[in-house]
């Protein structure tokens, strides 16, 4: 029972792999209120820095054309003209603000997250056109979200424009009684606060919604522990079938090792804990480690030995020393030199003594 249930709840945290994968398929996290907020703060900026000469451009435009109306000839090619011209000048006053709001919609969907190419959305999908997911879409915790979130922000707006407008309730009916020069300077700065007010609120509601919609993207991505085992596995390969090689590599590299050992010069032990081979013939630098173990291996070594009247020569300290540093197929360090000549000077004394007699 628990061991299903670590299959199928997702209560890990997501690896990096996961997290990876998901950016690859396009799922990220996103708020669509950041992008609002990106588009409408540029536009205020944008109200601020070129509504004067996209105002002027306009209107000389436009006075050109009533002051000339009775001369313009809106039959055939004329009026294809002035349609053409008239559309020119419109785009060339708005081009500019145009791009820089496409910009900050764009800068909206990189702050919160890197540039992603992906057509895992495009592809169809039983569960876009299913009765009962868009059901189940439309009561999501996700929806709950959205309709409280709607609610919030027409609240919050609703208060910031009573409290701006409400003051200024009477200086607004007396707009119709004042030049129309006057007036667009009071609407223009009474638009500005409002527009100010609503960036600002709508700042602290994207920063929320962000917060969300990321609290919400991390939980889909959490795993099961059957998903870390399996990923693991993936990864780094199957912890038993790596034990099994390392094993076969350790039996292997033990027999190699232990074929060596009838070429050795001599075996220096513990007398029982350790036991390191060691093969120097002439024209060497320094003697070379063939074989070394300790315990069971040790006593193998001492065997082997044995069998092929290998001299065992009993020095604890070097034996302890030699097993620490020297690893198989190198040569013995400097420091231990001294000791290792005079066990194999005793030994080819010892060998000539026996070949004497013999």
């Amino acid at each position: 029972m628990a061991e299903g249930q670590e299959d199928t709840e997702r209560s890990e945290d997501p690896t990096q792999k996961r997290l990876d994968e998901a950016l690859e398929r396009g799922d990220v996290a996103k708020s669509q209120e950041v992008n609002t907020w990106f588009v409408i703060a540029a536009g205020a900026l944008l109200l601020m820095a070129f509504s004067g000469p996209m105002a002027n451009g306009l209107a000389i435009t436009l006075r050109g054309l009533v002051e000339h109306s009775g001369s313009i000839r809106v039959d055939g090619r004329g009026f294809t003209s002035i349609v053409e011209k008239l559309g020119l000048e419109v785009v060339a006053a708005v081009a500019i603000p145009l791009l820089l709001l496409a910009l900050a919609a764009i800068a909206g969907n990189m702050i919160q997250h890197r540039l992603v190419w992906s057509t895992e959305a495009l592809k169809p999908k039983f569960s876009k056109i299913s009765p009962m997911a868009g059901f189940g879409r439309l009561f999501s915790k996700q929806a709950l979200a959205n309709f409280v979130k709607g609610l919030i922000k027409l609240a919050l707006i609703g208060t910031i424009m009573t409290a701006l407008i409400y003051p200024e309730r009477f200086r607004l009916d007396a707009l119709v009684h004042i030049d129309p020069a006057a007036m667009l300077s009071i609407t223009q700065s009474l638009s500005l606060q409002m527009m100010g007010a609503v960036v600002a609120a709508l700042a602290l509601i994207a920063a929320a919604d962000y917060f969300f919609q990321y609290r919400q993207w991390f939980e889909r991505q959490k795993m099961s522990v059957r998903e870390l085992k399996d990923e693991f596995k993936q990864t780094n390969g199957n912890p038993e079938v790596k034990a099994k090689i390392r094993q076969i590599r350790q039996t292997r590299s033990r027999k190699r090792m232990m074929a060596a050992v009838p070429d050795a010069s001599v075996v220096i032990t513990n007398p029982t804990h350790f036991a390191v081979a060691l093969k120097y013939e002439r024209g060497m630098n320094a003697p070379i480690c063939v074989a070394k173990g300790a315990d069971l291996i040790a006593r193998k070594i001492r065997e082997v030995a044995t069998d092929h009247n290998i001299p065992i020569v009993e020095n604890p300290p070097l034996a302890r020393a030699l097993h620490a540093t020297v690893e198989i197929d190198q040569e013995i360090t400097p420091e231990h030199y001294q000791a290792v000549a005079e066990v194999i000077g005793y030994v080819m004394r010892l060998n000539r003594a026996v070949a004497g007699r013999r």
